[in-house]
């Protein structure tokens, strides 16, 4: 059982970085620059790779009741700001950037659960979650590399992404399951984002793109459409088969690993202030790397 939960947890690892490698080289490096697109062809193939799994009975999808469906739509709507927001956030600025504000969406849940929910949270916690506040708020004025536009689509899609997170605490759950929920925001991403792509100018500023017809342009837009979807069924698979705290561990270290090998893959500056922003947002992950060192020692 320990060996096939790690075996779980490398996987998704791997799929973690793979998958955010690859988005920041068609992002940055080529400059495909046209996320109603970009993420219209992700959802795309990761809507139909889920349709096919389904048909083939691979996976179990069951989306029986309409009323349900349409109560899950808000997240819906969530989840195209966190996958647009995040795409114009990532092509700007540098992945240990990124991910750092990312993970103050975690201060929105947290403090959601104490104040709103009064739940009783650790000291140990509290701490973490005000260490990773420092952070996010104190790398714009030490990053070097301060893009306006960059950080301003971080803050949006770290408030849609703590927002999807306390709607999936509020919302009851009846049938829908996990991967239910991510079937029906494939299909309603590929329809707003395909409908977004002509007034929002993409659609026709794409053809002027100039790697177009270029096989690594092609070869890295499929890539990221199959990673995209192997994160997103490995990512249920190690909800489904570890505890919150476990998983969230597993998160933690796949963040770790992939903004400390990013500066050898993309260009990017750090200061002592900035790399001190880097370490200070791991205290909010301690304790649940803790959970997760318990969890091996129990196995």
């Amino acid at each position: 059982m320990y060996l096939k939960r790690s075996a779980d947890g490398l996987a998704f690892c791997l799929f973690y970085l793979a998958s955010s490698f690859t988005n920041k080289y068609v992002l940055s490096v080529l400059q495909f620059t046209y996320p109603t697109l970009f993420q219209g062809w992700q959802t795309l193939v990761g809507g139909l790779l889920l349709h096919v799994s389904w048909k083939l009975g691979w996976v179990e999808i069951n989306l029986c009741s309409r009323s349900e469906i349409l109560s899950w739509l808000p997240a819906s709507v969530l989840f195209v700001g966190i996958i647009y927001a995040g795409s114009r956030a990532l092509s700007r600025l540098p992945i240990p950037v990124f991910l750092t504000v990312h993970n103050a969406a975690e201060v929105i849940t947290c403090g959601f659960q104490k104040f709103v929910q009064k739940e009783q949270t650790s000291h140990l916690k509290v701490c973490s979650v005000l260490f990773l506040l420092a952070a996010a708020v104190c790398l714009p004025l030490c990053d070097t590399q301060f893009d306006p536009n960059g950080y301003l689509w971080a803050l949006i899609h770290l408030i849609c992404l703590g927002a999807y997170k306390v709607f999936h605490k509020l919302w009851k759950p009846g049938s829908l399951s996990d991967l239910d929920q991510q079937y029906i925001n494939y299909v309603f991403s590929v329809v707003l984002l395909a409908s977004a792509s002509h007034p929002a100018g993409d659609l026709f500023s794409a053809l002027d793109f100039p790697f177009l017809y270029f096989y690594r342009f092609h070869s890295s837009c499929c890539a990221s459409g199959l990673l995209g979807f192997f994160l997103m069924l490995h990512t249920v698979k190690l909800k489904s088969s570890t505890t919150s705290g476990q998983y969230s561990a597993w998160s933690f270290l796949a963040k770790v690993i992939t903004a400390s090998l990013s500066p050898f893959f993309f260009v990017m500056t750090a200061n002592v202030l900035t790399i001190s922003c880097y370490l200070d947002c791991m205290g909010m992950w301690i304790p649940r790397f803790q959970v997760l060192q318990k969890g091996i020692l129990l196995l």
